[in-house]
């Protein structure tokens, strides 16, 4: 099995969380932030994957689970009263390439037997947030572990949580 578990934001360290979001709002990041963000979230997901592919390829069972989140969910964003729209920016945009990217690699490995699904880990405690979610590491793990010991009949190409399958 293989965890993708990359995510940066964008804006500085020394920044509050609030403020590295508002800096990765597409009306002021630098062209340079959003491919140094992507160059992590999306194309390192990418090149990992494709690193991986042979050992995944001898396993009977192979997963790959890409860490994402609902707060790229395009459903959730485009309604105008939803809350989180308000930080829709850099971080947001690169896990709706990282669902996408999720999906053409399920599609290209479905033959092989090698599921790709990702994962929605909710807003867990962890260097991203300055520590400031409301999750344990040991809550937001939940889901990806259940996605990396799916049976053979299990999905391949989708978005989940703890509830259950996540809006696109």
């Amino acid at each position: 099995m293989l965890v993708n578990n990359a995510g940066i934001n964008a804006g500085e360290a020394n920044q509050t969380v609030e403020e590295r979001m508002k800096s990765g709002h597409l009306t002021v990041v630098s062209l340079d932030e959003v491919r140094r963000v992507f160059e992590t979230n999306v194309f390192g997901v990418i090149a990992v994957t494709q690193a991986m592919l042979p050992l995944l390829r001898e396993s009977p069972a192979a997963r790959v689970v890409n860490l994402s989140s609902t707060s790229g969910s395009l459903t959730l964003n485009s309604n105008p009263a939803e809350s989180r729209r308000a930080t829709f920016g850099t971080y947001s945009i690169s896990k709706v390439a990282l669902n996408a990217v999720t999906v053409a690699f399920a599609a290209d490995l479905q033959l092989a037997g090698i599921m790709v699904n990702s994962a929605d880990p909710g807003l867990t405690a962890t260097d991203l947030n300055d520590f400031l979610g409301s999750r344990t590491v040991k809550q937001g793990a939940h889901e990806p572990v259940r996605l990396t010991l799916l049976d053979a009949d299990g999905p391949t190409g989708s978005f989940s949580n703890d509830a259950g399958p996540a809006p696109w």
